[in-house]
């Protein structure tokens, strides 16, 4: 390596090197100072930047139907043997029932059992055997709060409920105990949970034996509930038995209940009592929520005469489940409704419920506007 000298000294010691003769000294005296030579020095590359997860994206279909309301011409026409099979009236319909993750239905009249005498109207009550029907055909809960829970007594509850757990079936609306009440039902599907509530306007008159017999309609009552249910899954889902029989239209009253629900949190809302069918709406809550809501899905199996009264259906709602960094948000979507009608299979044979457009096609226009009137998006399938 060159060793370069400060530039005076390397003019005084010249002299010297040409009074002795060193010619070899090897000494530079070049004016001309050297640039030292820097280490190149890597440029260090940008850390890289995480990548964001893709959002989880989970969906959950919820069905519901309406009345099972078994007059005496219904259950005569079911029996068979020793017993009674109801199986052939869902048949048709089983294979929409069965598409939804979770599918509910309003078991209006108490499955007592045949051990207590059957009846009908104005009491009454029920085979076991329609229970195990409904489950077959994919129904995953029943509700039983209706104006004819107590019809038969609390026997007939009793008896009911000790079916449902026979055969695995949750149900909400009545009771055997404060306990029994006490514990919210909740179904979870695709990593997706609902919590299910049911409440009566009232029961013929019929006062019950004890509060937890029966939910009644009763705001101050139902919002602790309602309150502890939002705590326990992610979404809410109340049956009402509300509204004017035969009225096809919700009054004020039935509006002014579903927007209350709406402000609580309540996101998904099923009607039955008219009888006969209502309309799908949405409904905005006070903390920006929304709320789907079906009035009345009419009746889905029953005794009753006359087109509308036989002119029910299957509503259904998709629930989505987005999670994205620390956020999980749930939206409603996919509104749709399945029209069906009730009849006989034959003159005096079993009753059946089918799809309406191959039972009444005639009807199938009129009723599938109706429903869809204040939600234009309803898809109506068919």
């Amino acid at each position: 390596m060159k060793r370069v000298l400060p530039y005076k000294q390397a003019i005084l010691t010249l002299p010297f090197l040409l009074l002795f003769g060193c010619a070899t000294a090897d000494v530079e005296t070049s004016m001309e100072q050297t640039e030292t030579t820097k280490p190149e020095i890597e440029a260090e590359e940008p850390a890289p930047v995480p990548e964001e997860p893709e959002p989880v994206v989970t969906t959950t279909s919820l069905y519901a139907i309406g009345d099972i309301l078994l007059h005496d011409s219904v259950y005569n026409a079911a029996k068979s043997g020793d017993g009674y099979d109801f199986i052939a009236a869902f048949e048709p319909i089983t294979p929409i029932l069965t598409e939804a993750d979770i599918a509910i239905a309003n078991q209006e009249s108490m499955i007592g059992g045949s051990e207590m005498g059957l009846s009908s109207y104005p009491a009454f009550n029920s085979p076991y055997e329609v229970g195990d029907a409904l489950q077959d055909a994919g129904v995953d809960l029943v509700t039983t709060a209706n104006n004819h829970t107590l019809d038969r007594g609390v026997t007939a509850i009793e008896n009911s409920i000790a079916h449902w757990n026979e055969i695995g079936m949750p149900y909400t609306g009545s009771f055997l105990s404060e306990a029994d009440k006490a514990e919210i039902r909740t179904l979870t599907e695709n990593d997706i949970s609902f919590a299910f509530l049911a409440y009566t306007y009232g029961t013929n008159g019929v006062v019950p034996k004890q509060p937890y017999h029966v939910n009644y309609i009763d705001l101050e009552a139902m919002t602790p509930e309602i309150e502890a249910a939002e705590q326990t899954a992610d979404l809410t889902v109340v049956s009402l038995h509300f509204g004017n029989e035969y009225e096809t239209v919700p009054n004020e009253a039935q509006q002014t209940l579903v927007q209350q629900l709406s402000d609580l949190g309540v996101d998904i809302i099923i009607g039955h009592h008219p009888h006969v069918l209502q309309p799908v709406a949405w409904v905005d809550g006070a903390e920006g929520n929304r709320t789907f809501v079906a009035y009345s899905l009419g009746n889905f199996l029953s005794g009753q005469q006359g087109d509308d009264r036989n002119t029910g259906g299957i509503v259904g709602i998709e629930v989505i489940k987005t999670v994205e960094a620390d956020e999980t948000t749930f939206e409603l979507a996919n509104p749709m409704f399945y029209p069906t009608f009730t009849r006989r299979s034959i003159a005096d044979g079993p009753f059946e419920v089918v799809p309406l457009q191959s039972a009444k096609p005639e009807l199938f226009e009129a009723t599938s506007e109706h429903m869809s009137q204040w939600m234009p998006e309803l898809e109506i399938v068919q």
